[in-house]
C-alpha cells in the first residue's frame, strides 16, 4: 500500500509521516521536516492570535482602595442641593415631591463626563461636545508615581459599606431606609495594567458592570469619562490614552451621597470590571440583536442584527459570518445548527454599519420556563474578516421562543399559558452587601424555584449581567426595570438630579445590554413614579421613555408600574401592558385599614380591564406582607389582612412583626387577600410578590432596623412561614402540610394560641396531644386552615390533611426542651478553590431529642481551619446590628448562618467549628478543589 503525506498538515501528522517513512528515506529529509513543522507552528500561532483578536480580561484582582474619612477632594461631578430633612421612614407609597436641581457651577466635571453618553444618544445634534482641557490631571491620585502603599489592597467586586459598622443612633447619617451601613462618601480605586506593545493598533476598553456611584475614570492622568447612574454597565475607550509596552495607571473616583435611595444601594466597584481588546474593525458594544419570529415546534425564523464599526484610519472590506450552535446544559457548544447568509460590506474609516439577516431553522429546541417547559439555549457566533483575516469573534446567547400577551388568557409562552408566579428582587445579596457573587445569586434563585416561583421582577434597576445569564439557564421569566424615579424625585439626592441629561443614554444602554436574554419578557421603564400625579405632563415623559425602549427593542412590551394612576388618567394609556402595584387587590380598602391616610381604592382589576380590554394586566407588586421569622405575637387578628401596628401584629420594643402572615405594610395586603382577588379575576396574568427575599434597607415598619420585613425568605436565606403559604398555591401537587406557630410556649399554658396550617390539601384535622381540635374544609377564597381557639399545653400538635377525600400529608410539631446541641448543615460540602465560591452553612440550636429550640438566641462563635475564610454571618433578624463580618452571631429563632469563601488556588480540607456556652460544639468538614 502506497503511503502519502496526510492532507491535513500539522505538527502531529508530519511527525507521524516522517517516523513511518524514515526506514526508507533515512535522516536526510529531517531538516526539511523540521522547517515545515516550524512554519506550521508559526501559522498555527497566527490563527491563535487571530482568534484572540477580541480578548475580554477580568481585572478584578489587585486593586488599591481609599475612602476619605473627612472632607473629600473637589473633583465633583456636579453640585447638589443641600439636604435639610434626612427623614427616611417615609411610607413607600407617599407622593414624590422632589424637583430637578438646576444649580451648577463651572468648576464641576460634568461637561467632560457627559460625552460618554454619546453612543446612546440617537440624534447626533443632541450629543455632547467635550470641552478643551483635562481636569484633575494634576491631582495626585491619578498620577502613575503617586505613593499608594498605605491604601487598602482589595479584590473586586467590592462594597466598602458591607463590612459596617451599622449606625445605631436614631438620627444616623444613614438611617434604616438605606440600611444603616456607611455607604456615604468619596472613595478612589487604583490599579496598574500593562498593555503589550503587540497591542498597538487595537482598541482598548475598560468595561465596568456597575459602580456606585458618579464614577469618573482617569488613565495616565487623563480624564477618560464616567457614568453617574450606579446600576448601569458602561464602557470607556482607553485607546487614546494608552502607553503601549508599559504600565498604565487607572484611577476611579466614586461619590456616593446619602439620601439618594429608598433602599440599600451599596457602594464601590461592586460588580465585575473588565479590560477589552479588539481589532479596529469590531462588533460594536452590545452590538448584536437576535430575535425569533414565526416560532413553532417544526421551525422558527431567527433574525440577526449586527452593528459593526471601523475605528481605524482606512476603509475596510469586511466579511460577516455568523453560525448558530446549540448549547448543552453546561453551556458548552454542541453541533452547528445553521448559518446566516454571509455579508460583505465596505466600511469606511470611523464608520458604523448595521447588517441584517435571517435564517430558518427546523425543529428548534424551544426556550420556555420551568417546570413545564425547558430553557433550551443557542449561541450565534459572529466572525468578522478583513483581507481574509479573522479580526473579531463575538458570541450572542439566545433562545428560540414565542411570547404573547393575551388580555383574557394571560401570558402564552410557545402557545402554552403560563401564570406568573413571581417575586420582586432587590440587587443586594444580604450579608455580602451589594457585591455580586455568582453562587450567592444562584442560591437565591434555587430557593425561589423550590418555592414554585417562575418569574422575577428586577426592582428597581438593572441587575448584574450574570444574573440574567442565570435566569436564561434556569428558566425564569423576567421583567427588567431601569428607573425608580424620573423628573419627580423620591429622595433629595436620587436619580431625578441627573434624569434630564442621562435618561436616554441610561435607557438605551440598559436595553442594548440585556435584549438578547430570552428570559426577559417585558421592559419596565419606571416604578411608582411621581409623574403619575401630573396628568398629561407625566404621560408625555412616559411616552418619551417608551419611544426609546421600542426603538431599541420593538419585540417586547414596554410598561411602567402604577400604584396611583387610575384607568381614566392619561398615564396608563401609554403602557403596552397594565402593570399594577397593589391596586388589583385594593389599597387600604379592607375594614382594618379604614383609619389610615394615603392612597385608597377598591380592587381595580375590573376597571382597568373594562377600560383597556386589549391589554394584558399583571400585578407587578402584590402583598407587601411583613413578618420576622419564627416570632409570633398575641392576640392574633381574626380577619385575613391587617396593617401592622404597635398593637396589632407588631412588637415595637423588639421591632418584630408576627409570623402568622396576616400583617402588612399600610398600603399592602396579606397573601390570602391577594389570592382571592386574583382568583376572582382570572384574566389577570399573575403576580410579582413584594418581595421574594428580605433586602437591606426599607425596614417598614421599624426604621431602627437594618433590613426589610417583606420577604418570603429572610435575609439569611431561611424560609419564613409565608414560604409554605405560597408553595401551597404555586406547587399544588406538592404533598406537605406546614404548622404554625412552633409549640414551645412556657408561660402560655391554658392561653389561646391559634394554630394555622398551610397546605395544598382541601381538608385537614388538627390534634393536640392526640385530641382532635376539629376537621375543617377550605372554603371558596380560603387559603389556610385555622384553629383559632386552641389553648396551649405542652406536648405535640399534629395535622392530618386530605385532598379529594384521600390522605395528603401529615406534620407534627413538638414542644422543645433545653438547648444542648448545635448542628451545622452546608448547602454544599465541596466548593471550588477559585477565591469566590461560597458555602452557606446553617446553624441550628437543638434539644437532646434533635428538635429545633425555636426561641433560642444564644451567642454562637464560628471558626474555620484550612484554605478558606468566614466572610460573613447572619441570622435573619432585621434588628441585628452586629457587623456582617463578625464571627460571633446570636441565633435568631434558633438559627444562624455562616458564609464560607474559598481561597484562590488553595484546595484542601476545611473544618468549620461552632461553639456556644453550655452546649456541645459542632464541627463540619468541607473541602475546596481546583
Amino acid at each position: 500500500m502506497k503511503s502519502s503525506v496526510p492532507l491535513v498538515f500539522n505538527q502531529q501528522n508530519l511527525l507521524k509521516w516522517f517516523l513511518f517513512q524514515q526506514s526508507k528515506i533515512g535522516l536526510k529529509f529531517l531538516p526539511f521536516i523540521l522547517i515545515l513543522i516550524h512554519f506550521q507552528s508559526i501559522a498555527q500561532q497566527k490563527v491563535i492570535n487571530q482568534a484572540k483578536a477580541r480578548e475580554r480580561i477580568n481585572i478584578n484582582k489587585g486593586w488599591l482602595f481609599m475612602r476619605y474619612n473627612g472632607k473629600a477632594d473637589d473633583l465633583i461631578y456636579d453640585e447638589r442641593p443641600a439636604v435639610f430633612n434626612r427623614k427616611d421612614d417615609i411610607i413607600a407609597d407617599s407622593r414624590p415631591s422632589q424637583t430637578v436641581f438646576e444649580g451648577t457651577s463651572e468648576k464641576v466635571l460634568k461637561k467632560w463626563i457627559l460625552p460618554t453618553a454619546n453612543d446612546f444618544i440617537k440624534d447626533s445634534s443632541k450629543r455632547f461636545v467635550r470641552p478643551q482641557g483635562n481636569p484633575g490631571n494634576n491631582f495626585p491620585f491619578v498620577q502613575k508615581g503617586f505613593n499608594d502603599k498605605n491604601w487598602e489592597s482589595i479584590n473586586l467586586p467590592h462594597d466598602w459599606a458591607a463590612k459596617g459598622p451599622f449606625y445605631k443612633e436614631a438620627d444616623a447619617i444613614v438611617g434604616g431606609g438605606m440600611g444603616r451601613l456607611p455607604i456615604q462618601g468619596v472613595a478612589w480605586y487604583r490599579k496598574k495594567i500593562n498593555i503589550s506593545a503587540a497591542d498597538q493598533g487595537k482598541s482598548i476598553y475598560l468595561e465596568i458592570d456597575g459602580a456606585m456611584s458618579y464614577a469618573m475614570v482617569w488613565l495616565n492622568g487623563n480624564l477618560v469619562g464616567g457614568w453617574p447612574y450606579g446600576y448601569n454597565s458602561f464602557r470607556l475607550d482607553l485607546t487614546p490614552y494608552i502607553r503601549f509596552g508599559q504600565d498604565n495607571q487607572i484611577a476611579i473616583r466614586l461619590d456616593n451621597p446619602t439620601n439618594s435611595s429608598r433602599w440599600y444601594p451599596g457602594s464601590g466597584l461592586y460588580r465585575n470590571v473588565w479590560l477589552l481588546k479588539t481589532h479596529s474593525v469590531q462588533v460594536a458594544q452590545w452590538g448584536t440583536f437576535v430575535h425569533t419570529s414565526n416560532v413553532s415546534e417544526s421551525s422558527a425564523t431567527v433574525n440577526l442584527d449586527v452593528n459593526i464599526e471601523n475605528k481605524g484610519r482606512t476603509d475596510k472590506q469586511v466579511k460577516v459570518v455568523t453560525d448558530i450552535y446549540r448549547l448543552d446544559e453546561q453551556g458548552s457548544r454542541s453541533k452547528k445548527i445553521s448559518s446566516f447568509p454571509v455579508s460583505a460590506i465596505n466600511l469606511g474609516s470611523h464608520a458604523k454599519y448595521l447588517v441584517k439577516s435571517q435564517v430558518l431553522i427546523n425543529n428548534p429546541a424551544l426556550w420556555g420556563p420551568l417546570p413545564k417547559q425547558t430553557p433550551n439555549l443557542y449561541v450565534a457566533v459572529t466572525r468578522l474578516f478583513t483581507d481574509n483575516r479573522l479580526v473579531d469573534t463575538y458570541e450572542t446567547q439566545f433562545g428560540v421562543r414565542d411570547i404573547r400577551f393575551d388580555p383574557v388568557n394571560g401570558i402564552l409562552v410557545n402557545g402554552k399559558p403560563v401564570k406568573i408566579q413571581g417575586v420582586n428582587q432587590h440587587h443586594d445579596l444580604g450579608a455580602l452587601g451589594a457585591v455580586f457573587n455568582y453562587r450567592a445569586a444562584e442560591r437565591q434563585l434555587e430557593l425561589l424555584r423550590e418555592l414554585g416561583c417562575n418569574a422575577i421582577r428586577l426592582s428597581h434597576n438593572p441587575p448584574a449581567p450574570e444574573l440574567l445569564d442565570m435566569t436564561d439557564r434556569m428558566g425564569f421569566l423576567v421583567i427588567d426595570e431601569i428607573f425608580d424615579c424620573w423628573e419627580q424625585g423620591k429622595t433629595p439626592l436620587d436619580f431625578h438630579l441627573i434624569f434630564p441629561d442621562w435618561y436616554e443614554a441610561d435607557t438605551r444602554s440598559f436595553i442594548r445590554r440585556d435584549k438578547n436574554h430570552p428570559s426577559i419578557i417585558a421592559w419596565s421603564f419606571g416604578n411608582e413614579v411621581g409623574e403619575q400625579y401630573t396628568a398629561e405632563a407625566g404621560a408625555n415623559v412616559a411616552n418619551k421613555l417608551k419611544a426609546i425602549v421600542k426603538d431599541e427593542d420593538p419585540t417586547r412590551p414596554a410598561t411602567a408600574s402604577m400604584n396611583y394612576a387610575k384607568p381614566d388618567m392619561p398615564f396608563p394609556k401609554v403602557m403596552d401592558i397594565i402593570s399594577l402595584n397593589y391596586q388589583g387587590e385594593g389599597i387600604r380598602d379592607a375594614p382594618a385599614y379604614a383609619h389610615l391616610k394615603g392612597i385608597k381604592g377598591p380592587p381595580l382589576y375590573p376597571a382597568f380591564h373594562d377600560k383597556f380590554p386589549e391589554k394584558l394586566i399583571i400585578s407587578s407588586e402584590t402583598a407587601s406582607a411583613l413578618s420576622t421569622r419564627g416570632t409570633y405575637i398575641f392576640p392574633v387578628f381574626n380577619g385575613f389582612s391587617a396593617p401592622v401596628s404597635d398593637t396589632t401584629g407588631g412588637d415595637p420594643k423588639n421591632q418584630y412583626v408576627s409570623a402568622y402572615e396576616l400583617y402588612t405594610a399600610q398600603f399592602g395586603a396579606s397573601p390570602d387577600k391577594v389570592f382571592a382577588s386574583q382568583d376572582k379575576h382570572p384574566f389577570v396574568g399573575g403576580e410579582f410578590v413584594w418581595s421574594g427575599w428580605d433586602y437591606l434597607g426599607e425596614p417598614t415598619p421599624y426604621y431602627g432596623a437594618r433590613s426589610s420585613y417583606s420577604g418570603i425568605i429572610d435575609l439569611a436565606g431561611f424560609k419564613k412561614d409565608r414560604f409554605y403559604l405560597y408553595q401551597a398555591r404555586w406547587r399544588p401537587d406538592l404533598r406537605f402540610a406546614h404548622i404554625l406557630p412552633h409549640w414551645t410556649w412556657p408561660g402560655r399554658e391554658g392561653k389561646v394560641t391559634p394554630v394555622h396550617v398551610f397546605s395544598s390539601a382541601d381538608e385537614a384535622e388538627l390534634f393536640l396531644n392526640g385530641k382532635s381540635q376539629g376537621r375543617k374544609k377550605r372554603g371558596e377564597y380560603e387559603y389556610r386552615f385555622r384553629w383559632d381557639e386552641v389553648k396551649y399545653e405542652p406536648g405535640e400538635i399534629k395535622v392530618v390533611s386530605y385532598k379529594n377525600g384521600k390522605l395528603w400529608a401529615t406534620e407534627t410539631v413538638k414542644t422543645a426542651g433545653n438547648a444542648v446541641n448545635l448542628q451545622l448543615i452546608a448547602d454544599r460540602n465541596e466548593i471550588r478553590a477559585d477565591g469566590s465560591d461560597l458555602s452557606f452553612v446553617t446553624l441550628k440550636v437543638l434539644d437532646k431529642d434533635g428538635n429545633l429550640v425555636p426561641q433560642a438566641n444564644d451567642n454562637i462563635t464560628f471558626s474555620i481551619s484550612g484554605p478558606a475564610e468566614i466572610v460573613a454571618t447572619d441570622n435573619g433578624d432585621p434588628t441585628d446590628l452586629v457587623a456582617f463580618p463578625s464571627k460571633e452571631r446570636k441565633a435568631f429563632s434558633g438559627m444562624a448562618l455562616v458564609i464560607i469563601r474559598s481561597k484562590s488556588k488553595q484546595p484542601g480540607k476545611l473544618i468549620l467549628t461552632a461553639k456556644a456556652s453550655n452546649m456541645k460544639s459542632a464541627e463540619l468538614v468541607l473541602s475546596s478543589r481546583n
